[in-house]
């Protein structure tokens, strides 16, 4: 069987390298594919997931790298990198832009539809692949207004577990198109190009970053949770708590807005200097920004070459009760690059037919980022412990990007959705090719803590 792009088997010479090379988490886990098909063509993947068949070998998929937990990395399968598949198409008569899986959000598909006065909700992180940010749900910029950045996808076109390539969207192959909406690395196919509506490239973008000492985090997260549901939803407030050039831990109000005008802004963003807390502001900086000058500082606080432990939950605890959960894990971060971020996301709303299923008003998520194998367990079992506080006083569930099952498990989809996605993996992936969500425990799959 040829292919356009490489083949590399287990004891290659330059299979340790394709391996581990594309997976942005150091901790790399000690796992081993039977082979690696760096694919370069939508054919390529067809081929591949026919010659795992014939071997008898699971299936897993790596886009862009950024699973914490390195989904993709899995014992006795051919995984297929896609990491060659980074094409991008705008269509100026629809505003539908075709972008392949590894195409990096915030570092490629922005600036080509900034070039084009179009705009997507990529992700935060500028690197991240779109294929495994979208497939999960993918929480980006101007999600507060935006939605979802699944809820944007228009079409997916998917190779199948008989390696059939397939369109998959509202009127055809319905069921691969809810599912690629939020099942995450449990999805039966291998998406290989993304149909993504675009939108008219905001005319404003202004960020107002306070700075207050740690200790000022209770009254903070307390003003935020009242202020949180009156905001315009083009307004988007994260608690960050950074020790990143700092030598303790400082927590940073950073509220980003994309308006029509600087002045829209400005007023949308105004009640957030009328807070309680304004004179006890370490600093304070307001002004225009831009997708490209925040993904400068994104990519800082999220440094390649680390060693990652990561944990999520959504909440919807009240301030009162959710502060002492979040003074416990910021005081906690001991090492310059760790981080801990409040995201407000309220008020809910009703969310369109797809899998993607499980939010709160809050989103806390917790980045503990070392160097030092020996400390991996150590960061591990931090991490975990403390989300799990959260999760067991007013969480709701995790969302997938930031989750790793084979330390502590949660719900990731609402449990009719979970059962709906169960029987679409049924009737897509009898044989179960496709390697789905890795976990120490899958009895325990999208259970609430």
């Amino acid at each position: 069987m040829s292919f356009e792009g490489r083949l590399l088997l287990r004891g290659d010479a330059a299979y340790e390298a394709a391996r581990v090379e594309g997976v942005f988490n150091a901790r790399r886990p000690d796992r081993h594919p039977q082979a690696i098909l760096q694919a370069a063509s939508a054919a390529d993947v067809q081929a591949g997931v026919r010659l795992a068949r014939e071997r008898d070998w699971g299936v897993s998929v790596r886009s862009g790298g950024h699973s914490w937990a390195a989904w993709s990395l899995r014992d006795d399968v051919l995984m297929l990198d896609l990491g060659a598949l980074r094409q991008m198409e705008y269509d100026e008569h629809t505003g539908i832009v075709t972008a392949g899986p590894a195409t990096k959000g915030g570092q490629e598909l922005a600036p080509y539809l900034t070039e084009r006065g179009r705009a997507f909700p990529v992700g935060h992180c500028p690197s991240v692949g779109i294929g495994g940010f979208l497939l999960q749900g993918g929480q980006g910029w101007n999600s507060r207004a935006k939605g979802w950045a699944c809820e944007s996808v228009v079409a997916v076109d998917v190779v199948t577990a008989g390696g059939e390539l397939v369109r998959a969207d509202a009127t055809q192959n319905s069921d691969l198109y809810w599912a690629a909406r939020g099942a995450g690395p449990g999805f039966p196919g291998v998406v290989t190009t993304f149909h993504l509506q675009t939108y008219p490239l905001p005319a404003a973008m202004w960020h107002d970053t306070w700075t207050f000492r740690l200790e000022d985090g209770p009254a903070l997260i307390g003003w935020l949770h009242d202020l949180l549901p009156t905001l315009d939803r083009r307004v988007e407030p994260v608690i960050a708590a950074t020790r990143l050039g700092r030598s303790d831990t400082e927590l940073l109000l950073h509220t980003t807005c994309m308006a029509d005008s600087d002045d829209e802004a400005r007023a949308l963003m105004a009640p957030l200097a009328e807070g309680p807390l304004a004179d006890r502001a370490l600093a304070r900086a307001t002004g225009p920004t831009s997708l490209a000058e925040e993904s400068i500082a994104q990519a800082a606080q999220n440094p390649e070459g680390h060693r990652y432990a990561v944990d999520c939950a959504w909440s919807d605890a009240s301030g009162v009760d959710l502060a002492p959960l979040l003074m416990d894990i910021w005081s906690s971060l001991d090492t310059e690059h760790s981080f801990s971020i409040w995201y407000g996301w309220a008020p809910s709303r009703p969310l369109p037919d797809l899998a993607f299923s499980v939010e709160a008003n809050v989103y806390v998520a917790t980045y503990l980022i070392h160097s030092d194998p020996a400390d991996d367990e150590h960061y591990r079992d931090l991490v975990h412990a403390l989300t799990a506080a959260v999760a067991a006083n007013g969480g709701v569930g995790v969302y997938l990007g930031d989750t790793d099952f084979t330390r502590r498990h949660d719900r990731f989809l609402s449990d009719d959705h979970y059962a709906r996605l169960e029987q679409i993996r049924a009737d897509r992936d009898p044989d179960g090719v496709f390697a789905s969500y890795l976990t120490s425990t899958p009895e325990g799959l999208n259970r609430h803590a």
